[in-house]
C-alpha cells in the first residue's frame, strides 16, 4: 500500500510495507495518486509514463515501493507491566472538560490508602512474570493532594521490587498547583517521567482550568512549572494542553509553549460531552489547516536553532519499536490496568468508574478473565476499518477508550480521531524529510 500526499508544494509518496517515505515530483505524486488510490489519470505522453514507471520500479526492486506487508501477529502476553493509579478521585481544579468528573470519576470524592497502594505493587509485583522492568503512574484527580503517601508507595515499590529482581519507573501526572520545592526535589529523584497540565495561553487555560472558587489557575501554575523544567535537566517531562472548540487556532499555544521554555509539549484534542467545548466533524478542516500552520511554525523555530519537541510529531520510521508490538494495541486490560482509591482493577484510567469494565481488585489479586481476553484479542487486526489505511502501522487503529464511548465498539475507530491522526502523521513525516535535508546539507 502506498500513500500519496503534499505538504504545501512538497510531494511525497509514504509505502506502508517498508515505511519508506520518498519524496517525488507533481507529475509522479499526480501519476501514482491516479492509478492506485482513484482519481483521473494526468493527460502524460507516454514517454513521461514510461520515465515514472522506471522510477517507480527502481524503487520496488530495492525494496522499498510496494513492499508487501509483512504478516506478523500481535505480541499478547498474561504478564503485568503497568499500572495507573489513581491515587485521589479529588482536585484542587474543577476543570469544565475533564472527562474524569473533575476528578471524582462519577462517584465520590476519596483518597488512595497506603495499604491499598502497597497491595497494588504487589499485585504488579506478583503479576509480572518474567517482566524485569515495571512501570506506575501516579494518577488522579490531583496526585499532589496526596504526595505523602506517594513517597511511601514509591520506597515500598523500590524495596519490594530489589528483592524480587524488578526495577520501578514512575511518572506523575500533574495540574502543578501544589508544585512546591519538596515535590520538585521529590520527582527529579524518583520520577522517570512528568506531564504536567498547562493549556497555553493565559485566557485559553484560564476559560476552561479554573479552581475551586472558579478563579483562573494559569497565574498559580505557570511559575511552578518554568521552576520545575528549569530545575529538571535532562531527565523526561511533557507540558500538555488541551484544546477544545473554543482554541482551534492552538497553534498559539503550543508556540506560547514553546517561547515560555518549554521544549517537550503535547497539545491533545479534548475528549468530552460538553457541547460547546467538543471538537465536532464541522471543526475537522479548520483542525487539519491548523497542524499544518504548527507545523511551519514548529520548523520554523527550528531552523532558527530553537527547535522543541512537539509529541505529535515525533514520527520515526527508520528505528521505531517492533511491527509486531506496532499492531498488538496499547496492552490496557491485559498487560496496563488502572486501580482507583478503594483497590477495584479497571482496563485504563478512561475506563475507571465504569462497572461494565471492573475487571476485579488488588485485594483478591483475581482478574475477570472474560474482559481480560476481550482486551487481549484487540489488536489492530480486529480493526477492520484500519486495514486500508496508510497510518496503521503507527497510530495501531487508536485508543480503545476513545473508540468505545464515542463508538460504542473498541474495534470501531473514531472517525474525527482517524482525521486528526492522520493529518498529524503527515505533517510529522515532512518534519522528518526536513530535519534529515537540513542535516544533510549542513555537513
Amino acid at each position: 500500500m502506498i500513500h500519496v500526499f503534499n505538504y504545501k508544494n512538497i510531494y511525497y509518496v509514504y509505502d506502508s510495507g517498508s515505511g519508506s517515505l520518498h519524496e517525488c515530483d507533481k507529475d509522479t505524486a499526480d501519476y501514482l495518486k491516479a492509478r492506485y488510490e482513484g482519481g483521473v489519470m494526468p493527460d502524460f505522453s507516454a514517454e513521461k509514463i514510461a520515465e515514472i514507471e522506471r522510477d517507480v520500479q527502481s524503487l520496488k526492486d530495492s525494496g522499498l515501493l510496494f513492499k508487501e506487508e509483512v504478516k506478523t501477529y500481535p505480541i499478547k502476553s498474561s504478564e503485568i507491566k503497568a499500572l495507573c493509579l489513581h491515587i485521589c478521585h479529588d482536585c484542587n481544579l474543577r476543570c469544565r472538560y475533564c472527562f474524569a468528573d473533575e476528578g471524582a470519576y462519577h462517584s465520590k470524592r476519596e483518597f488512595m490508602s497506603l495499604e491499598t497502594a502497597k497491595r497494588a505493587i504487589d499485585f504488579l509485583i506478583e503479576g509480572s512474570g518474567n517482566r524485569k522492568v515495571l512501570e506506575v503512574d501516579f494518577f488522579g484527580g490531583e496526585p499532589l493532594m496526596c504526595l505523602d503517601v506517594i513517597k511511601e508507595v514509591v520506597a515500598y515499590a523500590r524495596r519490594e521490587g530489589d528483592r524480587a529482581g524488578k526495577k520501578f519507573l514512575f511518572t506523575t501526572t500533574t495540574n502543578a498547583l501544589l508544585l512546591d520545592d519538596d515535590a520538585i526535589d521529590f520527582f527529579n529523584r524518583e520520577m522517570e517521567n512528568v506531564v504536567l497540565s498547562l493549556d497555553g495561553r493565559q485566557e485559553v487555560h484560564d476559560a476552561i482550568r479554573k479552581t475551586k472558587n472558579g478563579k483562573g489557575s494559569f497565574a498559580y501554575v505557570i511559575e511552578n512549572i518554568k521552576k520545575f523544567v528549569r530545575s529538571r535537566g535532562d531527565k523526561s517531562y511533557y507540558v500538555r494542553g488541551t484544546f477544545t472548540s473554543k482554541n482551534l487556532d492552538f497553534s498559539k499555544d503550543v508556540i506560547f509553549l514553546a517561547e515560555n521554555g518549554f521544549d517537550s509539549i503535547s497539545m491533545e484534542p479534548v475528549v468530552t460531552e460538553i457541547d460547546e467545548l467538543a471538537i465536532k466533524e464541522e471543526h475537522i478542516p479548520e483542525i487539519l489547516s491548523e497542524y499544518e500552520r504548527l507545523c511551519d511554525k514548529y520548523l520554523e523555530k527550528y531552523d532558527g536553532g530553537e527547535g522543541f519537541n512537539f509529541f505529535h510529531f515525533n514520527i520515526d520510521l527508520e528505528g521505531g519499536v517492533c511491527l509486531q508490538k506496532k499492531v498488538s494495541a496499547c496492552g490496557a486490560g491485559n498487560e496496563y490496568f488502572s486501580v482507583v482509591p478503594n483497590g477495584d482493577i479497571y482496563p485504563c484510567h478512561q475506563f475507571a468508574g465504569d462497572k461494565n469494565f471492573l475487571m476485579g481488585s488488588v485485594y483478591t489479586g483475581e482478574l475477570d478473565k472474560k474482559i481480560r481476553e476481550r482486551f487481549a484479542e484487540n489488536c489492530l487486526f480486529t480493526r477492520k476499518r484500519c486495514g486500508d489505511c496508510f497510518a496503521k502501522f503507527i497510530c495501531s487503529g487508536g485508543c480503545s477508550a476513545n473508540n468505545y464511548h464515542f463508538t460504542g465498539d473498541m474495534n470501531e475507530p473514531y472517525p474525527i480521531t482517524c482525521d486528526m491522526m492522520k493529518k498529524r502523521i503527515e505533517c510529522g513525516m515532512h518534519v522528518l524529510a526536513h530535519k534529515k535535508e537540513s542535516k544533510k546539507t549542513s555537513q
